[in-house]
């Protein structure tokens, strides 16, 4: 039995925090480690290109975010684990796809429309105005990226579920037009995922500025679980879960028994004070190795870099295969 093809992408524009290790790393690698499963994950750096427009920001992110993955866990040697952009053949691919891809389908796609609403409400006579190719066309790249490895399943957000369907449209007519090569991917939603709360209750995220840093030392992760809002309740009144987000950060990196265990100590009266120096405990003792890890990974680039050019050699070799026979069904081949 074929094993099942699982492919993720990860944008090079930020550095990750403590949401995205519970909500996108922690489950990834864990079911990289599925037997059944054949997983590509890659750092989508031309992707990143598309909004971020500042140089270093792109360098210094696709470190760290190759550092993390690989400190988090991931295991080279299960998973083709690559950099989007020492894949030339995606690019190549990129532009065969784009070349069949009606126009009308990407007009319709949301980061588009919702450019175009935008110069609509602040009364701007052309609607495409600040609207560039990148942002345009960026369905059709992660359409080649997802192609070009066949993916059977490509895990997202519920944003980005439009995008894989576009891309079924796209192989769908690319195998009818020319020869049958694409799997038609299907979108897989864990409804499980564990969507980690900020600082102020809402979703953690760097645009709300309520993030919790991954890689920070013992005290300022201290430091920063301080900062999560708590009510004016006095040590030894009694306290719900729902009166802070410090619960919800609790539960994601404890047991039942444990989050069990803490929930009577609120309602015992545990002061807050006490249950932020619990909870950083908590996150302490789960990434202390995973940190050592990525200091020693960090310090040493050129160990990142032999990581994700093995991962590139293994993913050019296939992706080769499939890009020769593509090129041969659109006539682009040697004269004989």
């Amino acid at each position: 039995m074929s094993k099942k093809r699982v492919l993720t992408g990860v944008t090079t524009t930020g550095i990750p925090h403590l949401g995205n290790y519970v909500g996108a790393i922690r489950p990834a690698v864990r079911a990289a480690q599925n037997p059944d499963t054949e997983s590509f994950l890659f750092l989508a750096d031309y992707h990143g290109i598309i909004k971020c427009h500042e140089p270093e920001m792109i360098h210094q992110s696709t470190q760290a975010v190759a550092a993390t993955w690989l400190a988090c866990g991931l295991d080279p040697e299960r998973t083709t684990f690559y950099r989007q952009s020492d894949i030339p053949e995606v690019m190549e691919l990129n532009w065969i796809l784009t070349c069949i891809t009606a126009k009308g389908l990407m007009n319709r796609a949301h980061a588009y429309k919702a450019a175009v609403q935008a110069n609509a409400e602040n009364n701007q006579e052309d609607p495409d105005f600040g609207v560039e190719m990148g942002l345009f066309s960026y369905p059709i790249l992660m359409t080649a990226d997802i192609l070009m490895f066949n993916a059977n399943e490509v895990p997202v957000g519920r944003d980005q579920i439009q995008h894989v369907e576009m891309a079924r449209d796209i192989a769908g007519r690319f195998n009818h037009r020319f020869r049958e090569l694409f799997t038609l991917p299907e979108v897989k939603i864990d409804e499980n995922v564990e969507l980690l709360v900020g600082l102020d209750g809402r979703k953690m995220s760097k645009s709300y500025g309520n993030t919790i840093p991954l890689w920070e030392n013992d005290k300022k992760t201290q430091k920063s679980v301080n900062k999560i809002i708590t009510n004016m309740k006095e040590p030894g009144e009694p306290k719900q879960p729902d009166e802070s987000p410090l619960f919800e950060i609790y539960k994601a990196f404890s047991m039942p028994s444990e989050t069990a265990a803490f929930t009577q100590m609120l309602a015992e009266g545990l002061a807050w004070g006490e249950a932020k120096k619990l909870l950083a405990a908590k996150i302490n003792a789960e990434l202390a190795e995973p940190r050592e890890r990525y200091n020693e990974l960090t310090s040493n680039p050129s160990q990142i870099e032999d990581i994700l050019q093995a991962g590139a050699a293994k993913a050019r070799k296939e992706a080769r295969e499939l890009l020769n026979k593509v090129r041969d069904a659109v006539g682009i081949r040697p004269l004989k």
